[in-house]
């Protein structure tokens, strides 16, 4: 039976080879969309991973207003790079650098999780953050060596597994490590950290590893188990039986004491007695 990794490769594959224009949805965990034109990768999208907006939004060179307010411009584009640039808010060239970045991390957090189908469709446009576009396995080829790398590390760490936690101090850390050293809290993954800081999977993953080894940060313990009290022994759950109180029918009329005779007047046929 083929594997998810493989399942992946084979659909990149097939894309660049046929010349594909359109999405490859791949279905999984974290799972995501690969943005086709002319057989290239054009822009990735994935829940495993910042994308552009979000790297660009955390870094303050725009804000979620300004944001909003040029894609409105755009006329509701999911990419307003033209107006981005007009504005002032970032170059073009730095604009492909962090395209291109982004691009690279959503692959790499797709093929890290786990992947169940990829499927096709196409369409005449693309959605392209990266208009030149990457061929697809050197993309899949990359991913795979991070991977690799991350699994050499004296603390692996997975970007979905671990959620680090503040173990030490680092007076002199600063930039991604104090924000990391801020934010790790014990029930965030690297995943949930990198959108936190605003900075790639990929490297804040790494990031956690080396910060683990020099015991600034340490796994967070198991989820603490909530009792289950149960009964003493010699006690269950089985109805109690009742008392032979309880067993006794409710008294009926007959059974209430009678009135001494005289102690009432009773009237018959208009008459006292």
């Amino acid at each position: 039976m083929m594997s998810g990794h493989e399942h992946l490769a084979q659909a990149l594959a097939s894309c660049g080879r046929d010349g594909f224009t359109g999405e490859l949805r791949v279905t999984g965990t974290p799972g995501g969309t690969l943005h086709f034109g002319d057989g290239r990768v054009v822009a990735a999208e994935s829940p495993g991973a910042p994308g552009p907006e979000a790297l660009l939004l955390r870094s303050g060179r725009v804000s979620g207003e300004q944001w909003a307010e040029l894609v409105r411009e755009s006329g509701g584009a999911r990419w307003p790079a033209t107006a981005l640039i007009a504005h002032g808010y970032a170059g073009a060239a730095q604009l492909r650098v962090v395209c291109a970045l982004a691009l690279h991390d959503a692959v790499f957090a797709i093929a890290a999780g786990r992947v169940e189908e990829c499927e096709r469709f196409a369409t005449e446009v693309p959605f392209a953050q990266v208009p030149v576009g990457e061929p697809p396995l050197r993309l899949l080829q990359d991913a795979t060596r991070r991977l690799t790398a991350l699994a050499n590390l004296p603390h692996s760490v997975h970007p979905d597994r671990e959620r680090p936690v503040r173990s030490g101090t680092d007076d002199g850390a600063g930039g991604l490590r104090r924000d990391l050293l801020t934010h790790a809290d014990g029930r965030s993954t690297a995943r949930d950290l990198a959108f936190r800081v605003g900075r790639g999977v990929y490297t804040v993953t790494v990031e956690v590893a080396r910060m683990l080894d020099e015991g600034l940060l340490e796994c967070a313990g198991p989820p603490a188990v909530i009792p289950v009290r149960t009964l003493p022994e010699g006690h269950d759950l089985r109805p109690r039986k009742p008392s032979p109180v309880e067993q006794s029918p409710p008294p009926t009329r007959t059974d209430l004491p009678r009135r001494k005779p005289g102690s009432f007047f009773r009237l018959r046929n208009g008459m006292t007695k």
